[in-house]
């Protein structure tokens, strides 16, 4: 049932057509993108589970060209994390790698249209950010340590902007921000100047820096969402009438 909702979200955004979901829009306009990509014209209903594609080129939104390599990119980043960080053990990193790419939860969700691949990739990016972000802890401010700490509130961003569960990753990343600046914090050898500096990164780089990546999905999605669709209900009379095709478009509407 879940591929038949999202293929079908996937197909609104190729036909610029407007509604609405519980979801952020992030993963669902990464689906369609993909199909896009990959020649997917967005005819196909998606009206039930089961429904032959026929003759439609959906695979680029299924997984052949888009998620089976996010499944890959999921072993990468868990034999990273492990190698380079955690245990710093190649086998452990090893049998973790390999453990994920036989899961068999993990391979039949990468066969299909859902958002949890995206959403692992984001989960798993964050946490391999954040701990090399640590490692950089010797030398702040350095490119390195930058890079690392603005790359994690990407991948927070992208969590958060493909499923509300991303918060969790959200919750472990304010954790270990917390304990890092109370450890700072109790270093008497570091002023207090140079304390408001590491809390202002980390506010600019973990919690601006997501915000206004999440506000800025939802600009791309009501900028290509331009057509009448299924979800123009939900909203006022005012909105409607920007929507192309709806019986209020280009209708003055009083505020």
């Amino acid at each position: 049932w879940d591929e038949t909702h999202f293929g079908k979200m996937g197909s609104y955004y190729i036909n610029r057509t407007f509604f609405f979901d519980v979801h952020p829009p992030l993963g669902k306009m990464l689906i369609g993108l993909a199909g896009y990509l990959s020649g997917y014209d967005g005819t196909f209903p998606f009206q039930k589970p089961g429904d032959r594609y026929e003759q439609h080129n959906y695979m680029g939104m299924r997984g052949v060209r888009h998620y089976r390599p996010v499944l890959s990119w999921l072993a990468l980043l868990c034999f990273l994390v492990h190698i380079l960080e955690l245990s710093k053990s190649l086998p452990a990193a090893l049998l973790t790698a390999f453990i994920l790419i036989f899961d068999t939860g993990c391979i039949t969700l990468s066969q299909y249209i859902l958002l949890d691949p995206i959403l692992m990739f984001f989960l798993m990016g964050a946490v391999l950010s954040m701990v090399k972000c640590n490692s950089c802890a010797d030398r702040p401010f350095s490119a390195s340590w930058w890079f690392w700490l603005s790359l994690t509130g990407v991948n927070l961003a992208g969590a958060m902007g493909v499923k509300f569960v991303g918060l969790f990753v959200v919750l472990l990343v304010g954790l270990n921000t917390v304990y890092d600046l109370w450890d700072l914090l109790g270093d008497l050898s570091l002023s207090l100047v140079m304390f408001g500096k590491h809390l202002l990164a980390r506010v600019l780089c973990l919690i601006l820096l997501p915000l206004a990546l999440y506000v800025a999905t939802f600009a791309v999605h009501f900028t290509v969402l331009n057509k009448s669709g299924p979800g123009d209900g939900f909203f006022s009379s005012a909105f409607q009438s920007q929507l192309i095709g709806n019986n209020l478009h280009n209708v003055s509407v009083p505020e």
